[in-house]
């Protein structure tokens, strides 16, 4: 496989195991995300943040439920999904694998769906062409 040629599929599938849904680490949510799963869920925004949200490092991340999944995963698929936040729609093509590549490494160790077998220069690729072809 050539890095000019690795597609964003080439180095992951999702296996929807919802491991990325669990354990903290905090999704972060940006005011388009808010206002999208606040209307999406019928709450006005102050109360999707005092329901739904817990600050981190001065920005609203999702809760945790109980069990330590995200209060939106029902077990078998995000009940959010058709208005998941941006950093849920990006995993794992997360800009801090671009800025340091065992990121990669170390969010696939929660991952079924990563390729780790395959050189640097290809994760890098298939993110970097993941990033590209999603931006604007």
């Amino acid at each position: 496989m050539r890095a000019d040629r690795v597609l964003p599929e080439d180095i992951f599938a999702c296996r929807r195991c919802g491991d990325c849904c669990r354990g903290y680490g905090g999704t972060y949510l940006t005011e388009a995300d808010m206002a999208a799963i606040s209307s999406y869920v019928g709450v006005d925004r102050a109360v999707f943040k005092g329901r739904y949200c817990v600050m981190s490092g001065g920005r609203p991340v999702i809760r945790q439920a109980e069990n330590g999944y995200c209060v939106f995963w029902d077990g078998g698929l995000c009940a959010i999904h058709p208005v998941k936040p941006r950093m849920c729609r990006q995993w794992p093509f997360l800009e801090s694998v671009l800025v340091d590549v065992s990121n990669w490494k170390a969010m696939a160790s929660c991952c079924p769906g990563m390729r780790t077998d395959l050189p640097d220069e290809i994760i890098l690729a298939g993110v970097r062409a993941y990033l590209e072809r999603t931006a604007a």
